[in-house]
C-alpha cells in the first residue's frame, strides 16, 4: 500500500507547514505496527497558467497509476473519522494505494473531479486550501489511532 497527497501550492516555513509534518510524522510512528506507510506528499504548481485545467493536469501527473483517487471537495460525502478510518483500513487490507487530491484556490477542475473514487468535504464550510492540508493530516493520524485503539479519539 502507498498513501499520497497530491496538492496545488507549496508549503512555506510556518505554523500551517509545522502542523502538516508533526501529523504526519504521528501518522507514520502510529501506523507503522498498523500495515500503514508513510504519507508522502506531491505539491504541484503551475506559475504560467494558473488555471483549474493547468492544475489538474500537473495533479494527474502525481496520482500513481492504479490508486484510489480521493477528492477533498466542498460536494462530497461528509464522513465521521470512524468511517474514514474503516476505509483506510479497507484499503491497507486490499494493498491498494490512496492518493488524496487537493486543488488550489479555485477548487479543482471538473474533469479531474470526475476521476474521483471518492470525494471528501471537511464541513458545509469551504476551507483555504493550506488548512485542508493539515485538516486531512491530522484525520489521517486520527484514523491511524482510531485503527490502533487509542484514546486519542474520544467520540
Amino acid at each position: 500500500m502507498r498513501i499520497d497527497i497530491a496538492a496545488v501550492g507549496r508549503l512555506k516555513t510556518g505554523p500551517e507547514a509545522a502542523l502538516v509534518a508533526d501529523y504526519l510524522d504521528r501518522f507514520a510512528r502510529t501506523g507503522r505496527g498498523l500495515g500503514l506507510p508513510p504519507v508522502q506528499v506531491h505539491e504541484v504548481e503551475d506559475r504560467r497558467a494558473g488555471t483549474m485545467a493547468a492544475e489538474a493536469e500537473l495533479l494527474s501527473r502525481a496520482i500513481p497509476p492504479g490508486a484510489s483517487v480521493v477528492m477533498m471537495d466542498e460536494r462530497g460525502d461528509q464522513p465521521t473519522s470512524v468511517d474514514f478510518a474503516a476505509r483506510l483500513a479497507g484499503w491497507r487490507d486490499q494493498a491498494r494505494d490512496v492518493c488524496f487530491v487537493i486543488g488550489g484556490a479555485d477548487g479543482l477542475d471538473p474533469a479531474l473531479r470526475a476521476r474521483a473514487d471518492w470525494q471528501i468535504s471537511l464541513g458545509r464550510m469551504v476551507w483555504p486550501h493550506l488548512l485542508v492540508r493539515v485538516m486531512l493530516a491530522e484525520q489521517l493520524y486520527r484514523a491511524a489511532t482510531i485503527l490502533a485503539g487509542s484514546p486519542y479519539h474520544r467520540a
